[in-house]
């Protein structure tokens, strides 16, 4: 899976197609990740000590990874990635459209 937690993305398809955000959580074992203020659930909270209210709530709900791309930080555009070795060895993500590298 080659999106992670913080990377911004656009959502490619869905209810929610063309809208932008910050990657909250990545589950990679389920292929999914949870974007900031795309795919709202509502939720029936029932009362406990922390939330004493109780009532309905909205919170993102998990979204496929195939469902989303990420943008590249320096040109601004959704884009693949793919990966090189920098000089120290490490592996990172570079964009397939500028060649930038997107792990900063």
């Amino acid at each position: 899976m080659n999106i992670k937690k913080g990377d911004k993305v656009k959502v490619l398809s869905g209810k929610d197609k063309g809208k932008e955000g910050v990657v909250l959580r990545a589950l990679p074992q389920k292929e999914r990740v949870v974007v900031e203020k795309v795919n709202m659930i509502k939720k029936a909270m029932r009362p406990t000590q922390q939330n004493p209210q109780g009532g309905i709530s909205t919170m993102e709900a998990p979204i496929h990874v195939s469902n989303v791309m990420v943008i590249c930080p320096e040109c601004k555009q959704p884009t693949r990635t793919g990966k090189k070795r920098d000089e120290n060895g490490k592996k990172i993500r570079v964009c397939k459209k500028c060649g930038k590298d997107i792990d900063k």
